[in-house]
């Protein structure tokens, strides 16, 4: 099957120099041209990964199918019932690649600008498989779909999510919203605020979220605010690919003991430092209520 990604690549670029021009137009929305540029060299060095590794991420999914329980026919029912499958493992994925450091390590590429627009959604990890998170998706091999059934999904996962990385874009028709991810809903996965950390994993369909607790709805007092817990300090890109990697290895360098090892490199992103994304939402929701409780005079 062909690979749709390719096909809309020149869409992406036509779309982000309309972004731009909208920006600069007055529209909503900002742009760094040396943030941008670290996001398309991301993109490319994501591409160029993806080729060479293509062989092994084919060999993965074949060795899989193999021991598959059904032969799935292509057909348009087996795509429709594999788009969906595909979409809730995508949700494991991304949630795991924020819960698990060795998959955030990966993952953390994607959040490491402090701006939204749609070229930050071409700011991809060099490093996804070994984030390991692949193997989520295995079980839809060993149901019996096709492994290029499954790329095919999966390119089309990942070009709907292109478009709603923007802030041009405000909130769309409600019973949209309800179902669909958003770049509302997107807006608030990117945010550092305590109240959208580690919210909204959704690929395409936002139900997930709400089935599994981990929806947030953006809030109009609430501005988003973009990047990382501790934002890098430089544009490099090589730096942006492999910083947290080196964390996990300075991190199991001066672990004491197994336990602290286990933790800098599967616990939960700073995990070793208290302050994870659970520790700072719970400070954050005590402060919260000390101030109702409380309120200044």
């Amino acid at each position: 099957m062909p690979d749709p990604v390719a096909f809309a690549i020149p869409v992406f670029v036509l779309s982000i120099i309309i972004e731009v021009v909208a920006v600069r137009l007055g529209w909503r929305g900002d742009y760094d041209w040396r943030d941008t540029g670290t996001s398309l060299a991301m993109g490319l060095g994501n591409t160029i990964v993806g080729a060479l590794l293509a062989g092994t991420s084919a060999g993965i999914a074949l060795w899989a199918w193999q021991y598959r329980l059904f032969d799935v026919p292509m057909g348009w029912a087996s795509f429709a019932l594999c788009f969906v499958l595909d979409d809730l493992a995508y949700y494991w994925i991304h949630r795991a690649g924020h819960r698990i450091r060795w998959a955030w390590a990966a993952h953390v590429i994607h959040h490491s600008s402090q701006h939204y627009n749609l070229s930050t959604a071409l700011r991809q990890t060099w490093s996804g498989l070994f984030g390991l998170t692949f193997i989520i998706k295995l079980p839809l091999f060993m149901i019996g779909f096709p492994p290029a059934l499954v790329a095919f999904c999966g390119g089309l996962n990942l070009i709907y999510q292109f478009w709603i990385h923007t802030e041009a874009i405000g909130r769309l028709p409600r019973w949209f919203e309800a179902v669909m991810n958003t770049p509302s809903h997107h807006r608030v996965h990117h945010g550092t605020n305590p109240r959208y950390l580690d919210r909204n994993y959704a690929g395409v369909f936002i139900i997930w979220d709400k089935l599994f607790g981990t929806f947030e709805a953006e809030r109009d007092d609430e501005p988003v605010r973009y990047g990382i817990i501790k934002n890098l300090a430089t544009f490099n890109p090589f730096w942006v690919a492999i910083h947290e990697w080196v964390g996990i290895g300075r991190d199991l360098l001066k672990a004491r003991s197994l336990r602290q090892a286990l933790l800098a490199a599967f616990g939960p992103p700073g995990a070793l430092s208290g302050d994870t994304a659970d520790v700072i939402r719970a400070r954050w929701e005590a402060q919260a209520a000390r101030a109702v409780a409380h309120p200044a005079e």
